[in-house]
C-alpha cells in the first residue's frame, strides 16, 4: 500500500519517498503527496526528483491494480531516466501546487453547491479549469441565485475539516452519502468525512481548502438540463482569480 499523505494534509507539496515498483504502468512509491484520479477529482501532476537532481515528469496519477496502490505515470520520452530507477531508490515527490490549489478550491466549492441544491448528485468532475455537478432533479435552477449563494458561503469563511468514521458507522447513516455515482473510498475499515461547519457534511476522499474564504471568487458559468431527471451546474473561477492562480 502507498501511504496517502494528501488524505491528512492537502497542503503538502512534496515528500521524501522510496520506490517500491517500476514497470510499464509507471512508478509506485511507499508514500506520496500525489492524488490519484478518483471521486470525480482529476489527478495531480508534478515531478519525481532523483538524488542527482534529475526530474522525472509525472503527467498522471492512477490507482493501481492492488488495493491502496498508487501509480505515478511518467510523460512519454523519458525512458533513459526511467531505466535508472530501481526498487528502494530514494526520490522526492513534488506536485504541481498551483494545479492542486485549483482542485482544492473547486472541490470545496462543489460541497457548497451541494448545500445550496439539496438533491442527490449523479455525476461530477473536478479539474483545474472548471467543476461540474449533475443533480438528480426536475426543478429548474437559477444561475445567478446559485452564484450569489456561493459568494455568501465563501464570504462567511466557514472552517473546513475532516474526520474518520468506521464503515459500519457509514452503513448506519446512509443519508450522509449525497452521490449516486461515486461512492466514498472503502476497504480499509474507515471512511473519511468532510465537514464544512454549519453548511455540509458528507463522505469525501478528495483534497480541500481549510476555510471557504480560500475558495475565492467562484461563479456558476452554466446551468443546463442534461436529461429529464438531470440538471447540470458548471462552476468556474472569475477571470481575475483564474489569471492569478
Amino acid at each position: 500500500m502507498t501511504e496517502e499523505l494528501f488524505r491528512e494534509d492537502a497542503t503538502l507539496a512534496t515528500c521524501a519517498a522510496r520506490i517500491t515498483g517500476v514497470d510499464e504502468r509507471g512508478v509506485r512509491l511507499n508514500r506520496t503527496v500525489f492524488y490519484p484520479l478518483g471521486g470525480g477529482q482529476a489527478a495531480d501532476r508534478g515531478v519525481l526528483v532523483l538524488a542527482d537532481g534529475s526530474e522525472l515528469e509525472i503527467v498522471d496519477t492512477r490507482k493501481g491494480m492492488l488495493p491502496g496502490e498508487i501509480v505515478h505515470v511518467p510523460a512519454p520520452g523519458q525512458q533513459p531516466l526511467l531505466a535508472r530507477l530501481a526498487v528502494g531508490q530514494a526520490v522526492d515527490a513534488r506536485i504541481d501546487l498551483p494545479l492542486r490549489r485549483r482542485h482544492m478550491r473547486f472541490h470545496t466549492a462543489t460541497h457548497l453547491l451541494c448545500a445550496l441544491v439539496p438533491y442527490p448528485v449523479d455525476g461530477c468532475s473536478i479539474t483545474g479549469d472548471y467543476a461540474r455537478l449533475d443533480f438528480h432533479m426536475v426543478e429548474p435552477l437559477d444561475k445567478q441565485l446559485l452564484s450569489t449563494g456561493l459568494a455568501r458561503l465563501v464570504a462567511e469563511a466557514c472552517p473546513v475539516h475532516h474526520s474518520w468514521i468506521s464503515e459500519a458507522e457509514l452503513d448506519a447513516n446512509p443519508g450522509l452519502v449525497r452521490s449516486m455515482s461515486v461512492q466514498p473510498p472503502r476497504g480499509h475499515g474507515r471512511v473519511r468525512v468532510l465537514e464544512i461547519e454549519g453548511v455540509d457534511l458528507q463522505p469525501c476522499g478528495g483534497t480541500h481548502v481549510a476555510n471557504t474564504a480560500e475558495i475565492g471568487a467562484v461563479i456558476v458559468t452554466r446551468v443546463e438540463k442534461k436529461a429529464a431527471m438531470t440538471r447540470r451546474v458548471v462552476l468556474g473561477f472569475a477571470r481575475a482569480e483564474a489569471d492569478a492562480n
